[in-house]
C-alpha cells in the first residue's frame, strides 16, 4: 500500500511551508513516527513525522515552497524492513573490485614525472628588473604569477600585475551564499514593516539591581532546592512588567484599524535565540504566575525553543515583548516592536557603575532598560511612566512584587 503524506496545518493562517531538509534519503526504510523532514512555517520550524513504517519516496526538494495539504512524499507501507546493513556493506565492497583493473592506470602514468625539467633557484623568483618595478608598486613577488620559463616572475608581469586592495594575508577569500529560511524571511519582512508602519519612539531609563542581588543572594540556592529551577532576573522583570501594566493600559494595547484594543490580561513575549533565528514564546496570563511560575515557564520555553520543539501556538497572541540583549553583553539599545503589539521592553547588561547616594558617590551593579513604543496610541506620559513603574519595582521588589512577605512570595 502507497501512502501520501500530506503537510498538515502548522496553525492557523498559516497556509505555505518550506521543505527546510530532509532527514531521510529517497529510497531509505522509515520507521512510523522517525522525523523525516525539518519544515519551515513563517513562525516557527517543526520536524515532520513519518505517519507510517515502510520505504519513503520523496516528491519534494530541500527549499521548496509547498502549500499545505500538499504530497510531499510517499511511503510504500508493504515494504519489508531492512534486516541490517549487510546488503549496502556488499554494494561498497563490490565497487572496488569492479574498478580493480582501472587501479594500474595511475602507475602507467607516473612515468612521465621523470622527465619533468628539474627545477633550478631561479624557479618561480623575480628576475632583477620585475623585482625594481614590484619594488615600487610595493607589491610581494610571492602575489605575483610569473609566466617565464620555470615560473619565473619577468618585467612585463610586474608591469601587468595590479596591487591588491589591502595589505595581502596570505588567507581565504571565499563566500558562501544559501537561502535565507522562511521563519528568517518572515522576521526580516515584520521588522522592517514595524519601522515603517509605526510612530516608534525609544525611552530610557537606569535601573540599581542592588536589591535584586540581595534577594537572590540570599534565597537562591533554597528557592532552587525546593522548586527545581532557578531564581532569575526574568521573574522580577515579568512581574514588574505585569504590574506596570495595570497601571498604564494603554502599554497593553494594540491598533487594529481604526480601532484600538486593550487587553485585561498581560501575555508576555519573550525574544529568545533559537537554532533557526529569533523566537518569541509566550507566557499566558503571567498575572496569575508567582515567582515559582515565571521561573518554571521560561525554562520550559527556553528548552523547546533551543530544541526546536516550540509550536507556533506558544509563540502566538502576546501582548507585551521583553527582549534581553543583555545575555550577549548590549549595554544598552533600541529595541523594535514585535508587531501587531504597540510595545517591548529591552533588558541589557548589569555593569558596576558609581553613581550619587545620599549626596555620596557609590558603586552599584546598574542595567539601563529601555522601552519601544508606537506613539499612534503611546502618549509619551504612559510610555514613560510604565517605565518608570518598572525600574520602581525593580529597585523596591520586597515591597511592590513580595507584598512585603518574600518567603511567602517565593513559596519558600
Amino acid at each position: 500500500m502507497i501512502l501520501e503524506m500530506k503537510v498538515p496545518s502548522p496553525g492557523e493562517s498559516i497556509t505555505e511551508v518550506e521543505i527546510a531538509e530532509w532527514l531521510v534519503q529517497d529510497g531509505d526504510y522509515v520507521t512510523k513516527d522517525q522525523a523525516i523532514a525539518e519544515v519551515d512555517s513563517d513562525k516557527a520550524t517543526l520536524e515532520l513525522p513519518a505517519e507510517a513504517s515502510g520505504t519513503i519516496t520523496l516528491k519534494a526538494e530541500e527549499g521548496d515552497a509547498v502549500a499545505v495539504g500538499q504530497v510531499v512524499c510517499l511511503i510504500d507501507t508493504s515494504a519489508e524492513a531492512p534486516s541490517g546493513d549487510a546488503p549496502k556493506a556488499a554494494k561498497k565492497a563490490d565497487t572496488p573490485k569492479a574498478d580493480a583493473p582501472k587501479a594500474e592506470a595511475p602507475k602507467k602514468e607516473a612515468a612521465p614525472k621523470a622527465t619533468e625539467p628539474a627545477k633550478t633557484y631561479a624557479s618561480g623568483s623575480a628576475s632583477p628588473a620585475a623585482k625594481k618595478v614590484l619594488a615600487e608598486k610595493g607589491m610581494d613577488a610571492n602575489a605575483v604569477t610569473g609566466t617565464g620559463k620555470d615560473g619565473r616572475v619577468t618585467k612585463d608581469d610586474a608591469v601587468n600585475a595590479q596591487p591588491s586592495m589591502g595589505t595581502p594575508s596570505g588567507g581565504t577569500r571565499g563566500s558562501e551564499r544559501k537561502k535565507l529560511s522562511m521563519l528568517r524571511r518572515k522576521v526580516a519582512e515584520r521588522l522592517v514593516s514595524a519601522k515603517n508602519e509605526t510612530a516608534m519612539l525609544t525611552t530610557f531609563n537606569e535601573v540599581d539591581m542592588s536589591p535584586i542581588f540581595a534577594l537572590r543572594t540570599e534565597y537562591k540556592e533554597a528557592f532552587k532546592a525546593k522548586h527545581g529551577v532557578g531564581l532569575g532576573f526574568m521573574s522580577f522583570f515579568t512581574l514588574a512588567i505585569v504590574r506596570a501594566l495595570k497601571l498604564y493600559p494603554a502599554v497593553n494595547s494594540m491598533i487594529d484599524g481604526k480601532e484600538m484594543i486593550s487587553y485585561d490580561f498581560c501575555d508576555i513575549s519573550i525574544a529568545v535565540s533559537g537554532p533557526k533565528g529569533l523566537m518569541v514564546p509566550v507566557i499566558r496570563n503571567a498575572e496569575n504566575l508567582s515567582f515559582r511560575g515565571v521561573e518554571a515557564e521560561v525554562k520550559r520555553l527556553a528548552i523547546r525553543a533551543r530544541d526546536g520543539q516550540i509550536t507556533v501556538d506558544e509563540m502566538t497572541g502576546g501582548t507585551f515583548t521583553v527582549s534581553n540583549g543583555g545575555v550577549f553583553g548590549s549595554m544598552l539599545s533600541t529595541p523594535i516592536i514585535n508587531p501587531p503589539q504597540s510595545a517591548i521592553l529591552g533588558m541589557h547588561n548589569i555593569v558596576e557603575r558609581p553613581v550619587a547616594l545620599n549626596g555620596e558617590v557609590v558603586i552599584r551593579p546598574i542595567m539601563y532598560v529601555a522601552v519601544s513604543y508606537d506613539h499612534r496610541i503611546i502618549d509619551g506620559k504612559e510610555s514613560v511612566g510604565f517605565l518608570v513603574a518598572v525600574k520602581e519595582a525593580l529597585e523596591n521588589p520586597t515591597e511592590l512584587l513580595m507584598d512585603n512577605n518574600v518567603k511567602k512570595s517565593l513559596e519558600l
